[in-house]
This record gives structure tokens, C-alpha cells and sequence, in this order.
């Protein structure tokens, strides 16, 4: 299909999605700073409605850039939950705190600066509470270490879901050895064969090119 007539159903797909302005900023201004690489409406209202119907009171993300996701997120779980948000850049880190003031519920975000392996592996020695919803948009040649401190910081029922898993079909070619690909190709065999996750995944096409999301249980 060409380009256009996939814009023109993305843009029909979207206008499922109610976004206010605090959202449209946090958006927008991802675009502006990391081109590319932002959270589409559509995946916004996707893991707002999973963590409704999981019933998530604390939700666990990797990678915070601009604040749209964790805004998304943060709304589903309420004043009485908690999101707890890993972010590398303390640039982007600043940005999202503003936004999620903007919107309203910064007061239940946490974001933690510094790389996510380390960061996430201090959770899980300090013993942290387990989270019932995991979102994973992080750099993905971290991605098998990613879900492995997913398992850990969760109880069986708690859902994942992992972002950019296809690559441009990249992910099918083992030839492909740039480290995003293998990540992906890693991640997905990783949820194959751990038993503590129920898996499957989708693949996904819009104005951002051909992709696909992973959702699992954890088991």
C-alpha cells in the first residue's frame, strides 16, 4: 500500500484516541527532539486500556523520553498507583517532569535517571514492590536483560509489552546484525523459551514505517 493510504488510516485509527493538550505536547515535542521514535496515539491509548483492564496500581517503564507514555500510563493507574519510569537522558528526564506536571499527575511518577541496567537491578536488590504492568521502549540491544529484570520485578499475572520488535521486517533476517535488529530477534526468543512468560506479538504498520509490539503474561 502506499504511503499516503496508510497515513490517511492511521489518522482514521486515531481518532479513536482522546488526547488533550498535555498529551499533544508531550507528543509533539518528542518529534521535535528525538524524531522518530515517539509513542504513537494509538500505542498511548493501547497501554492506557491494558493497564484499566489489568487493574495496574504500579507500572514499571523503560525509557521516559518525552513523558507521553508515562502520562498515559500514570492517568490509567490513578492518584492511589504508582509508575515508576527509567529514563537515560537527564535531559529528556526534565522535559517529561514538565509535561507530567502539565498534566497532572506527577505527583505519582517516579523517574530514575541513569542507565536502565543499573537502575533496574538496584530495584530488584532493594527488594522493590512488585509492578503489575511492564512497558519496555527502551534501546533494544539491552533488551534480553530488560526482560529479565521484568520477570523479576513482577507477579504472575502482571503484563508486558515491548515496543519496535520487527525493525522494518529486520527482525526476520539473520543477516541484520545492527544491534536494534539483534535485540529484537534476542528479546523475541528470550520470550519463547522463558517459561515465566506467555507471549505473543504483532506486527503493526503507520506513518512510521513497518514495526510490531510484544504482549506477554507473566506466568
Amino acid at each position: 500500500m502506499d504511503e499516503a493510504r496508510i497515513a490517511a488510516v492511521d489518522a482514521q485509527l486515531t481518532t479513536l484516541v482522546a488526547e488533550d493538550a498535555a498529551l499533544a505536547d508531550a507528543r509533539t515535542s518528542t518529534e521535535v527532539t528525538s524524531p522518530g521514535i515517539e509513542v504513537a496515539p494509538t500505542l498511548g491509548k493501547l497501554l492506557h486500556l491494558l493497564a484499566l483492564i489489568r487493574g495496574a496500581r504500579r507500572v514499571l517503564e523503560f525509557g521516559t523520553l518525552a513523558g507521553y507514555s508515562t502520562i498515559w500510563l500514570a492517568r490509567a493507574v490513578g492518584p492511589a498507583g504508582r509508575v515508576v519510569s527509567l529514563e537515560l537522558d537527564r535531559d529528556n528526564a526534565t522535559l517529561a517532569r514538565r509535561h507530567l506536571t502539565d498534566a497532572g499527575v506527577s505527583a505519582w511518577v517516579d523517574i530514575l535517571c541513569g542507565p536502565a541496567e543499573r537502575t533496574s537491578a538496584l530495584m530488584v536488590e532493594r527488594g522493590e514492590a512488585p509492578f503489575d504492568l511492564v512497558f519496555i521502549d527502551a534501546d533494544k540491544a539491552s533488551l534480553p536483560t530488560y526482560l529479565d529484570r521484568a520477570a523479576e520485578l513482577t507477579r504472575p499475572g502482571a503484563v508486558l509489552v515491548l515496543d519496535n520488535v520487527v525493525r522494518g521486517g529486520r527482525v526476520a533476517d539473520a543477516a541484520a546484525s545492527d544491534p536494534d535488529a539483534a535485540g529484537a530477534r534476542a528479546a523475541l526468543a528470550a520470550l519463547a523459551s522463558d517459561e515465566r512468560w506467555d507471549a505473543t506479538a504483532l506486527q503493526t504498520l503507520g506513518p512510521k514505517g513497518w514495526d510490531g509490539i510484544a504482549i506477554a503474561l507473566r506466568r
